[in-house]
């Protein structure tokens, strides 16, 4: 039987692109290493990406979660600013986000205090935005999401 790979984004079958302009959501501009790394590599039929870190007009987004009244919806939104920054730079090194089969796996680290407990809800911030624009089951893949007392300029999290 010859069988073709199925679409299984949910999302009313619309592509990734599709949905982007659906949500009316403008990425911004994607963001160069810092370090001595790249921030996307292709190798074969996949794609690595480095970790990224929130950002909004102001600059990166700082702060330890659990002091000076920052909680999961702070970190929630700068998780959310990385998903933005994240599509914008695969877009920038694929040409089109519709290249994208499926998400394989996220790993976020939040930046907060040893008693910070709800690193699961901050990441949901990044997973949300994956899940809005390339389906329930593609956008959707196996995550991990770690409390640590510090990540790179202070910021708030990282995510890869």
């Amino acid at each position: 039987k010859n069988m073709k790979p199925q679409n299984t984004n949910t999302t009313n079958q619309k592509t990734p692109e599709e949905r982007l302009k659906e949500l009316n959501i403008v990425l911004p501009k994607p963001v160069s290493a810092f370090a001595v790394y790249k921030t996307v590599v292709v190798t074969g039929n996949l794609v690595y990406t480095a970790g990224v870190g929130p950002s909004d007009s102001k600059g990166h987004i700082i702060g330890k979660l659990g002091t000076n009244g920052l909680g999961v919806e702070e970190g929630k939104r700068a998780a959310r600013s990385v998903a933005m920054t994240m599509l914008a730079n695969l877009k920038d090194k694929l040409g089109s986000l519709n290249t994208i089969k499926r998400i394989v796996k996220t790993l976020g680290f939040v930046n907060c205090t040893d008693d910070f407990k709800e690193h699961p809800q901050v990441i949901n911030g990044f997973s949300e935005v994956f899940k809005e624009i390339f389906g329930d089951d593609c956008g959707l893949g196996a995550r991990s999401a770690l409390g640590t007392n510090s990540l790179p300029l202070g910021i708030m999290v990282e995510i890869e």
